[in-house]
């Protein structure tokens, strides 16, 4: 069911404020969309940009009864949204939610997505369960060492994956991750790949293939299109499978499609629904960004043009610093005085390693040097606080 424009126009209720909520929020403004959303942080980092802020946690059915009174419909920005609420509030308030709390509840649990993959023949690395040492040795060895665990809910960032080296690690390792884990082969793929999938009332599309480039499993660049010479094989190839992806998936909305390329074939690694990270270049690098495309998606109104304007890379800005205090960007004027570069800063009120704090954007003519500028201009700053 879409939702009609109308002036004033509609109300999105959003689980979650956070940096993507923000950016839904920027782009809801032209669109006449009004933006609510739901996040536990006091004046979270979307709080700036929507109508208002419901103070309360993501799966808080006080929180969430009080988002579907006041939303003509509901999306997520974070997986962390209770799939059984938002089912119950939806038919309580006769409320759409969208992606479907069915498709959030079968990507939480990442055992039950690659088996949903790999039993729609969709080509994903090879995976097992495993609930204890023994489980995860006899992987190993079935599958090769090393190997990659994972805990089957919650991880993000780089938390919930650490690497198995051999079986003299896997009791410890799985200590780190819990028991509801799973494994997969460890891949020596040649790029890490990603394609932005979106499906609307009757459209479904894909945004232009996308390098990520990650270091301790957080990814830290994007560059469009990727550095592969101009593959078209792999491109087609990398569409395919995301339109494959996009066919099981229920419910209107932005896809995040994480994949490995392997030897000219394509592996599905994870997936997100909604907006994400490897999908910021399309701001300033696409006709639509996937931040309006998932407004259109979800109201069901028609999808915008994914097409890419300029090669594009964008850097995350990350803390380097660890303080409960707000950070401040020493050397911002470097990104703001660089050639066709865009500073996105996020507005979070601490900083720790490692955490996404902003990102830039840089566009131009050429992918490799693009990159270059990117990594130059970004490394140009640092965090401050009032205790560095």
């Amino acid at each position: 069911m879409s939702v009609q424009l109308t002036s004033p126009g509609p109300t999105l209720g959003v689980v979650g404020g956070g940096q993507l909520g923000r950016m839904l929020g920027e782009a809801a403004g032209p669109l006449g969309v009004d933006v609510i959303v739901l996040d536990p942080t006091p004046d979270c980092p979307a709080s700036p940009v929507v109508t208002d802020q419901i103070v309360g946690d993501f799966d808080d059915p006080d929180g969430l009864e009080e988002l579907a009174s006041r939303a003509d419909l509901l999306t997520f920005e974070i997986e962390l949204a209770d799939p059984d609420l938002l089912s119950s509030v939806s038919e309580t308030h006769d409320v759409p939610v969208e992606p479907s709390p069915e498709t959030l509840a079968m990507i939480q649990d990442k055992l039950v997505q690659k088996r949903t993959l790999a039993d729609a023949n969709i080509p994903v690395p090879a995976f097992r369960e495993v609930n204890d040492t023994d489980e995860l040795i006899a992987a190993g060895d079935e599958l090769g060492w090393p190997l990659m665990l994972k805990a089957r809910s919650g991880g993000y960032d780089g938390r919930g994956n650490v690497p198995v080296d051999g079986p003299e690690e896997a009791a410890d390792r799985l200590a780190e991750i819990g028991t509801d884990a799973m494994v997969e082969e460890f891949l020596p793929f040649d790029r890490e790949l990603s394609v932005i999938g979106v499906k609307g009332e009757d459209q479904i599309d894909v945004f232009p293939l996308t390098e990520t480039i990650h270091k301790a499993e957080i990814l830290r660049e994007t560059v469009s299109p990727p550095r592969i010479d101009d593959d078209a094989p792999l491109h087609d190839r990398a569409h395919e499978v995301a339109m494959d992806v996009l066919s099981e998936l229920d419910g209107r909305g932005v896809y995040g499609i994480e994949l490995f390329a392997l030897d000219g074939e394509i592996l599905v690694n994870e997936i997100a629904p909604r907006p994400h990270n490897s999908g910021h270049w399309t701001i300033e690098g696409a006709v639509t960004s996937q931040f309006e495309q998932h407004i259109r998606a979800v109201l069901g109104w028609p999808l915008g043009s994914t097409e890419r304007r300029s090669p594009t890379v964008t850097a995350n800005l990350l803390g380097d610093v660890d303080s409960p205090k707000a950070a401040a960007l020493a050397g911002v004027e470097t990104i703001l005085d660089a050639s066709r570069t865009s500073l996105h800063w996020y507005g979070k009120r601490t900083v720790r390693p490692l955490r996404k704090m902003g990102h830039i954007t840089t566009t131009g003519s050429d992918p490799d040097a693009l990159l270059d500028r990117t990594r130059n201009v970004r490394d140009a700053v640092t965090f401050r606080t009032d205790e560095s």
